[in-house]
C-alpha cells in the first residue's frame, strides 16, 4: 500500500509529495483573521451587491455604521469637554487679591472768606484737645483676637494699617514732594496695578483718583508751614468673612499750610476726613500687605467746582468764599459731591 500521504497519481514530477514543502506559504488561521482584506464568500458574491471582490477589515472595516456613528459623537463630546474644561474661566481659591478700590471724594466749601490763622508759629492754637500730634492721633487699639484670627494677626493688620496711614497722610514726603512708593510698598499686590495707574494718570472715575490713597497737595501751590500734623479719629476690627480680617478708619487730619511761592505768606489750616476700609486675608498679612477697597475724602476748605482726583485743592487765607456748583457743567463728574465746611 502505498504512502497515505501520497496522492492517488502519484508525485508530481520533481516534487517530495511532503506537506512540508508548503507550510512556508501556508498560512495558519490566526493570520487570516488579521489580515486587512478579506475575499467575500460565494454567498455574498453571488447576491451581486459588492462591486468589489474584497471587503477591508480592520477597525472602521470591521465597524457598523451605527458603530461608526456612535463612536463619532463620543469622540466629539469628550474634545468639546476638554475644550471647554480649558477655556471656561478657573474660579479662584479665596478671595480675589486685586479687589478695585472705590474712592468718593467731597469738596467742602467755606461759608464765608477764607482767614489765615492768628499766629503762624502756632497755627493749631484753636483746634480742640483731642487733636494730637501724628501717629499718636490716629489711636491704634491695643487690638484683641476675633473669632477666625488671633491676636497676633489682628496686631499685624493694626501694625500695617498704621504704617499706612503715616506714609499717607502725615509724610511729608508724601504730602507735598509726590513721593508715592513708600505706600506701595504696603498695597497687595493684586491692588498695585490700579495704584499705579492712580498715581500716574490719576482720573476722577471713583476707582483712580491718586487722592484716594493719599493725602498729597500740588508743590507747585502749596508748602507745608509745619511738617506737624494734627489728628484724631479710630480704628474698629471686623472679620468680613471666616478668612478676611476688616479694619475701618475714621480720622481727620488738619495741616498747616502756606502758598509755594511765599515762605513767609500767611498760614492757613486744612482739614482732611478720611474714612477707609482696608481688608487682609492670610496671605496678606503673612506679607505685610493690605487690600483697601473703600476710601472716602472731604476736604476744605475747597472750591466747590475742584478736581481733586490728583491733588486735593486747599484754599489759602485771603481767599474769597468758593464758587458753588454748576450742575450744567458738564466737563465735571456728576457724582462729584460739595458740601459746607463748618467755621
Amino acid at each position: 500500500m502505498g504512502d497515505p500521504v501520497e496522492p492517488p497519481e502519484g508525485t508530481p514530477d520533481g516534487g517530495s509529495g511532503n506537506e512540508d514543502e508548503y507550510r512556508s506559504v501556508v498560512f495558519d488561521e490566526s493570520f487570516v483573521r488579521a489580515a486587512r482584506i478579506q475575499e467575500f464568500s460565494a454567498r455574498e458574491r453571488l447576491g451581486g451587491n459588492h462591486p468589489r471582490a474584497v471587503r477591508r477589515r480592520g477597525l472602521f472595516g470591521t465597524l457598523s455604521r451605527q458603530a461608526l456613528a456612535l463612536l463619532l459623537l463620543v469622540v466629539l463630546a469628550f474634545a468639546a469637554a476638554v475644550y471647554f474644561g480649558v477655556a471656561a474661566p478657573q474660579p479662584q481659591s479665596g478671595r480675589p487679591s486685586g479687589s478695585q478700590l472705590t474712592v468718593s471724594l467731597v469738596a467742602l466749601a467755606p461759608s464765608s472768606d477764607v482767614t489765615p490763622v492768628a499766629d503762624p508759629n502756632a497755627p493749631f492754637a484753636a483746634l480742640p484737645a483731642s487733636y494730637r500730634d501724628g501717629i499718636v492721633g490716629l489711636g491704634t487699639p491695643g487690638g484683641s483676637a476675633t473669632v477666625h484670627f488671633t491676636r497676633a494677626d489682628v496686631l499685624r493688620a493694626l501694625d500695617t494699617v498704621q504704617r499706612y496711614l503715616s506714609i499717607s497722610s502725615l509724610a511729608p514726603n508724601t504730602l507735598v514732594h509726590g513721593e508715592t512708593a513708600d505706600a506701595r510698598r504696603l498695597v497687595t499686590p493684586g491692588q498695585q496695578s490700579q495704584y499705579d495707574q492712580s498715581t500716574a494718570t490719576p482720573s476722577d472715575d471713583q476707582h483712580h483718583a491718586a487722592t484716594g490713597w493719599l493725602v498729597r497737595f500740588d508743590p507747585a501751590k502749596v508748602a507745608l508751614a509745619t511738617d506737624t500734623v494734627k489728628a484724631v479719629g479710630a480704628m474698629t476690627i471686623d472679620e468680613a468673612d471666616a478668612g478676611v480680617l476688616e479694619i475701618d478708619t475714621d480720622h481727620t487730619f488738619v495741616y498747616a499750610l502756606r502758598p509755594a511761592d511765599a515762605p513767609g505768606g500767611p498760614v492757613t489750616l486744612h482739614t482732611v476726613r478720611r474714612a477707609l476700609r482696608f481688608e487682609f486675608d492670610r496671605a496678606d498679612l503673612a506679607a505685610g500687605r493690605l487690600r483697601l477697597v473703600d476710601s472716602v475724602v472731604q476736604a476744605g476748605p475747597t472750591p466747590c467746582n475742584s478736581r481733586l482726583a490728583a491733588y486735593l485743592q486747599p484754599m489759602l487765607g485771603g481767599t474769597a468764599s468758593a464758587a458753588v456748583t454748576d450742575p450744567g457743567d458738564h466737563s465735571r463728574a456728576a457724582w462729584a459731591v460739595c458740601g459746607v465746611l463748618k467755621p
